[in-house]
């Protein structure tokens, strides 16, 4: 067993705003660590954004201690139950990022300023987001939104990107406030 701490870097594919990667990784995470790992702690986290400031991945830093294949092993086995993306990592110091993630992810983008002032006027993007949320449940989950200067952006996640892609098809095709709208797969 190791006694001094290890550096431990998690980069997560997950396009959350710091609100929800705390709420959903970082917090969750930190006391997990000090339950497990008695001495370990988390050391700070943040989201890497586009210069427009859209959310593009998150990173959780912590120093732990104790064996560091345990650790390893068990970090990856926790955030893979805290539904991590695919494309994530875990790395300690000295050692190779290790993949990490099962989930994948899509993203739905809603021009905010381009269609007729009545869809707006006679629309509530909210209304929408709970029809998404609605669709998805019990497949998926709606992790979290980003509103833009062009665009609002809706971060969906569950086991299948192309699964996601089918149940929400109705929903696009048929709400005013998706017009125009485009799913990209971002896990």
């Amino acid at each position: 067993m190791v006694d001094s701490p290890t550096t431990l870097e998690v980069r997560l594919n997950a396009r959350l705003p710091s609100v929800q990667r705390g709420d959903r990784y970082e917090d969750p995470l930190a006391y997990w660590l000090e339950d497990r790992f008695p001495g370990s702690r988390v050391t700070g986290g943040g989201t890497l954004r586009s210069k427009e400031g859209e959310p593009l991945v998150c990173g959780i830093d912590a120093e732990v201690v104790g064996d560091p294949d345990e650790i390893e092993d068990a970090v990856v086995v926790y955030l893979e139950a805290l539904g991590a993306p695919r494309g994530s990592t875990v790395a300690l110091t000295g050692r190779a990022p290790r993949e990490v993630g099962s989930i994948e992810g899509v993203a739905l983008y809603l021009d905010r300023h381009g269609l007729p002032d009545e869809v707006y006027a006679e629309h509530d993007v909210n209304e929408f987001l709970d029809a998404l949320n609605d669709a998805v449940d019990g497949f998926g989950v709606l992790q979290a939104f980003w509103e833009g200067p062009d665009w609002t952006a809706v971060y969906v996640y569950g086991p299948s990107a192309e699964s996601l892609t089918d149940i929400v098809a109705p929903l696009l095709a048929d709400h005013p406030l998706a017009r125009g709208a485009r799913l990209d797969r971002i896990a």
